[in-house]
């Protein structure tokens, strides 16, 4: 058996793979149909996650058991996901995106993984980096007509990889420079053990952001993400012509009608954004 990290990490997760790839989760979004207002939520999630991933990172970016994976330029999501979230809530996001305490319990696994057990750190960045960069394009589409995102791009830099022209090229490199990482044995084992856990703590971040809308649901609040992006993009229908107006009034009309589907139905399609990223990205990889 290959003793190459990046087959171990593919073999590792393979089962985890499958089960995502066969809900119902990824053909609901494969089929267009995700809501704005999860797809809010789980984008400010990101944002916790990747700003703490990042931040270890940095910090291990000399540390021989991560230096030869360091690509900040080509692969660091912070940046994007912050142009996503002004998009999405205007420029006090910082002050309205919530992070449950299931991300919180990430965001703390990943301080803990960057500080005291840098060598587990790989196992992180290759399961989100690559499965990002894999699924991408793919989701990137999927999303822009569902929410009827503009064609310029705004709400969908987070799939966006502006420094990476040759994906495929990109991911070979990846995975060459992972698989020369020196550890033994047993760190190998525990990298792969780190992965399924993060799997893990995704499927929690999901389901305490069912319970966050579920939440949001019960009191009413549920509209009112509409109500905001409708204003915003009023005011841009006004700045760039009857064009820019016509693409609003589409855009409000399709989220209303996402907007009274139940709450479950509506959670299920927002989680198979995740799990598509996620099950996408490592078919690919």
């Amino acid at each position: 058996m290959s003793q190459d990290l990046s087959e171990l990490l593919k073999e590792a997760t393979k089962e985890v793979h499958e089960q995502a790839e066969n809900t119902p989760f990824m053909k609901n979004f494969q089929k267009g149909q995700v809501s704005l207002h999860e797809f809010k939520l789980v984008t400010a999630s990101l944002y916790f996650i990747y700003s703490a991933l990042e931040e270890e990172i940095e910090r291990n970016k000399d540390n021989p058991v991560y230096a030869p994976v360091y690509f900040p330029a080509e692969l660091h999501r912070k940046a994007a996901l912050e142009k996503d979230l002004e998009y999405f809530y205007g420029s006090n996001w910082r002050a309205e995106i919530p992070c449950p305490e299931a991300t919180q319990k990430y965001v703390e696994r990943l301080h803990v993984v960057g500080k005291k057990h840098p060598e587990l750190l790989v196992a992180h960045a290759y399961t989100r980096y690559l499965g990002d960069l894999s699924g991408g394009q793919v989701l990137k589409k999927i999303a822009q007509k569902a929410l009827q995102l503009p064609s310029t791009g705004e709400g969908l830099a987070f799939f966006t990889f502006d420094g990476v022209s040759n994906a495929t090229k990109f991911k070979q490199l990846y995975r060459s420079r992972m698989n020369a990482l020196e550890m033994d044995h047993a760190t190998k084992k525990r990298v792969l053990e780190e992965a399924k856990r993060a799997f893990l703590l995704n499927i929690q971040v999901f389901e305490a952001l069912q319970k966050l809308v579920s939440k949001s649901q019960e009191n009413g609040h549920a509209v009112q993400p509409k109500a905001e992006l409708r204003t915003r993009n009023v005011n841009k229908s006004h700045e760039n012509g009857p064009a820019a107006g016509k693409e609003s009034e589409r855009t409000s009309r399709m989220q209303a009608d996402m907007l009274t589907t139940s709450p479950l139905v509506r959670w299920l399609l927002a989680l198979g954004f995740i799990a598509t990223t996620v099950a996408v990205g490592l078919f690919a990889m």
